[in-house]
């Protein structure tokens, strides 16, 4: 993954460039700088023992993605990374216990994947299959797509790794018929591919589970925020095709592949998104409908009227309300800005979205 500017920030750039403010997005990533910063503090101050080499504090969700907004859920993971141990369980009670007693943010939400021990051994080992049910999929896909550590980054940084590994240690034809370009990892790029149908399957099914509860806001959510960890998630494995060059026989390996993935797991989707709209020349005009679009999404969210009317509406109701009607237009304009990313802008990305992306 090559550096565009190794001090500013791919929105930073683009802003710059087009002369053009994205104030929500800014303010989004400020938020959730200084709400990071307040969650280790706290730890901190407790003197919490997440800093031990066996286990790491990660962070998911609009945090990890710096996309904080009013009433942002606070989706946290214990990582354990070594045996299983009683003091394990103990540590995430006692991080439970510290976040809702200073108010840190709303409690992760009610389907159990986030708030709790997550081990590496499911993670890395049950891949597929029926060991593999949606909340490990959903894990393993966000620590890769949307996580941050916080505090010690030793149990995270090796999960990750291992993780990585077993995927490209899958694949047995690394590089393209004339061993100038490695391939898009089909392992990797076939699981994040199955975990945007998995998100989209999960949505239809909480609407029967819940009564409707919360349609609308989780349809918007499933238009913008999901669909982007989705496309960064594309860029991050095609790119290792038309971006990723052996330099020598020596570096066919897959850890030339871990190592260039790995720099993507440590960004955040919109900067990914960005550093893919410069690195491939996408127009301006598609630059803009990506972000601009973006921008309005956080915007609503941060409102609390337009936020909390869009819990409490119905699907029965949507089709003739204002607030859902017009977000519902934000998101046609962001698929817009995704259907020239992929398929009109460069031809590249045309090749591979279509080779790797439909069949």
């Amino acid at each position: 993954m090559a550096d565009t500017n190794a001090d500013e920030s791919s929105i930073e750039l683009l802003s710059k460039k087009l002369n053009k403010e994205w104030p929500h997005i800014r303010a989004a990533r400020q938020n959730a700088i200084a709400k990071r910063e307040e969650v280790k503090k706290v730890l901190d101050s407790k003197a919490v023992s997440y800093l031990s080499n066996d286990f790491s504090l990660v962070v998911f969700g609009s945090l990890a993605r710096d996309e904080w907004t009013e009433k942002s859920d606070l989706d946290w993971g214990l990582l354990v990374d070594s045996q299983a141990h009683p003091e394990h369980f103990q540590v995430a009670l006692q991080i439970a216990k510290l976040f809702e007693e200073h108010g840190i943010g709303k409690p992760p939400g009610r389907t159990g994947i986030f708030g709790n021990l997550i081990f590496s051994h499911e993670l890395v080992h049950q891949i597929g299959g029926e060991n593999d049910p949606n909340s490990n999929i959903t894990r393993r896909l966000l620590l890769l797509l949307e996580s941050r550590p916080i505090g010690s980054p030793d149990a995270y940084n090796r999960v990750v790794h291992v993780v990585l590994e077993r995927y490209f240690n899958q694949d047995t034809n690394l590089l393209t018929a004339d061993k100038k370009h490695f391939r898009v990892p089909r392992f990797l790029l076939n699981d994040v591919v199955r975990f945007w149908r998995t998100m989209a399957v999960d949505f239809a099914g909480k609407q029967r589970e819940r009564g409707g509860e919360g349609w609308a806001l989780r349809n918007i959510k499933l238009r913008m925020s999901r669909k982007l960890i989705f496309t960064t998630g594309l860029l991050m494995c095609l790119s290792c095709q038309t971006e990723l060059q052996p330099s020598s026989e020596s570096e066919t390996s897959p850890d030339m592949l871990i190592r260039y993935v790995s720099r993507f797991v440590t960004l955040p989707p919109l900067e990914i998104l960005g550093w893919g709209l410069i690195w491939y020349q996408i127009s301006d005009q598609t630059v803009m409908d990506l972000l601009d679009s973006y921008d309005l999404f956080l915007e609503c969210l941060n409102d609390l009227k337009s936020r909390s009317h869009l819990e409490n509406l119905s699907y029965e109701d949507s089709i003739g309300d204002t607030v859902f009607q017009q977000m519902r237009k934000v998101g046609q304009r962001f698929q817009h800005g995704l259907d020239h990313l992929f398929f009109e802008d460069h031809k590249d990305l045309t090749q591979l979205i279509r080779k790797y992306g439909v069949f």
